[in-house]
């Protein structure tokens, strides 16, 4: 008889356990389908064209810098000496990128920022283009080049972020 109990609750146990186990399983995969759609709805929108289709959209001029990762000319952009309040965002997709609060007088004839709207707005990758290491700066929705950032910049943040105006599109507050 003691037996026959002992075989039924170790049915029993082996019963709940599986049952739990699945349980677990079950709330993990219900968990991790919310964090799913959470991390979807706070990542950026990413805009995929193919170059004919940005060649339509954007001036020769900002095919060349946003695309192909050109630059303009020092002191020539529309930006580098501009002093209105409100927020500068990507000229190909209308990402926020700076805010005016963060500009600053750079005086180097592009527009400067000492930090982004929302880190998550841009992307920074390594350039090795000139011979010598910088760090690009990329819109994160785009993938379009904006400028590059360096390390001499005021405080509190101590970065530059320069950028080209032709990549630019101010909106007022």
């Amino acid at each position: 008889m003691r037996k026959q109990i002992f075989m039924l609750l170790s049915v029993a146990a082996l019963v709940l356990a599986v049952t739990s186990i699945a349980l677990l399983q079950a709330v993990a995969t219900q968990a991790n389908s919310a964090l799913s759609q959470q991390k979807k709805a706070t990542e950026p929108r990413k805009v995929d064209k193919t170059d004919e289709e940005w060649r339509r959209q954007l001036t020769a001029e900002q095919f060349y810098v946003m695309r192909q990762k050109g630059t303009e000319k020092p002191y020539t952009g529309e930006y580098w000496d501009f002093h209105k309040k409100g927020v500068y965002h990507c000229a190909a997709c209308d990402n926020a990128l700076f805010s005016s609060r963060t500009k600053f007088d750079s005086q180097t004839g592009w527009p400067s920022f000492w930090a982004p709207i929302a880190k998550e707005n841009v992307r920074e990758e390594i350039d090795d283009s000139l011979g010598e290491r910088r760090t690009e700066v990329l819109c994160n929705v785009c993938g379009a080049h904006l400028g590059h950032v360096f390390n001499d910049g005021p405080e509190p943040t101590g970065l530059r972020y320069c950028m080209n105006s032709v990549a630019l599109k101010f909106k007022k507050n």
